[in-house]
């Protein structure tokens, strides 16, 4: 089994910083690619940034400029830098990560973490 697990969520007021981080652990031969995504209410779940085990990043356009995603492969971890925060970047913020499993490394699979809940107030 694979987890995700979120900490760094919380309440902050726009203009302010917070920071996410998310962890990998279970038996894992390799991680691909790792993702933070969000879910505001009553919205669909879309990509806030995604990183690449070689370092490659993408971000959706409404955050980039603010929030840097990073990963530090040793211990399967990954980072969301958030800057500059809006009210409208409240939402639970969830992890995502594409990996291969130790006991079939041929195939590559995707696990979500339980999600953070952050809130911008205004």
């Amino acid at each position: 089994q694979v987890q995700l697990v979120e900490s760094g969520g919380g309440l902050v007021q726009a203009g302010g910083s917070l920071r996410l981080s998310c962890a990998a652990s279970g038996s894992i031969f390799s991680i691909n690619a790792m993702g933070w995504y969000r879910q505001a209410p009553g919205k669909e779940r879309v990509l806030v940034a995604r990183i690449t085990n070689g370092g490659s990043t993408n971000y959706a356009d409404s955050v980039k400029g603010r929030f840097t995603i990073s990963r530090d492969n040793a211990i399967n971890t990954v980072y969301l830098q958030m800057n500059s925060l809006k009210p409208e970047d409240t939402a639970v913020y969830y992890c995502n990560a594409d990996y291969r499993p130790k006991t079939t490394p041929q195939m590559s699979l995707g696990v979500w973490g339980q999600g953070t809940l952050v809130t911008v107030s205004s």
